[in-house]
């Protein structure tokens, strides 16, 4: 079994980055990840990237990719901070990602998601009055812990409280994390210890 103390991939700094790296890291370094609110370090002191960030570095054709449907995921869609975090959080206890659960409960904090909330969506037990933010969960819930495709009562239950918008960009984003969570997992990318 791995150590999760101990990354796979060795942390680049901006000095050891080859030009397309250097282009994906200033991408990363000048969006909306970092010129808005900070809840957690997208950057290390020594100024290597954490979390999924890194890895996307070892790949810059596809991590460019990929950096931008996240930045899409989170800066624009029609989904609330509250929702998206719930989706997010959804995600990070289904793929059990200890980064994706560290960073997202402190932007989810600043969304409004309170510790009880928190340690619902932590536990698989999380309940919402709000029909959008209950909708969410359960379409979030379903996907990742039901197999079969959505039936089409299903589809249709979902699509009366989210839109087709709504759906769309909720599966984007399950997907997104997901593809996250497994990056994280395979390269041995844990929360930080501080």
């Amino acid at each position: 079994m791995h150590d999760a103390s101990a990354p796979r991939l060795p942390k680049l700094t901006r000095a050891a980055l080859s030009q397309e790296q250097l282009a994906l890291y200033q991408e990363i370094t000048s969006g909306p990840r970092v010129t808005g609110p900070q809840h957690f370090a997208v950057q290390d002191r020594d100024g290597s990237l954490n979390g999924p960030f890194g890895v996307m570095l070892y790949a810059p054709a596809l991590g460019g990719a990929l950096q931008e449907l996240g930045a899409a995921v989170r800066y624009r869609t029609k989904m609330s901070a509250r929702t998206r975090e719930i989706a997010i959080l959804t995600v990070a206890a289904a793929t059990r990602s200890d980064f994706e659960r560290y960073a997202h409960e402190r932007v989810g904090r600043a969304a409004g998601l309170t510790e009880e909330e928190l340690s619902a969506l932590a536990s698989g037990t999380f309940a919402s009055e709000d029909p959008v933010e209950g909708a969410a969960y359960a379409l979030c819930r379903r996907l990742q812990d039901t197999p079969r495709p959505l039936d089409d009562d299903e589809y249709e239950a979902m699509v009366s409280v989210l839109g087709h918008e709504g759906v769309v960009e909720l599966v984007v984003l399950i997907g997104y994390y997901r593809t996250l969570a497994q990056l994280m997992e395979v390269f041995g990318i844990g929360a930080p210890s501080s």
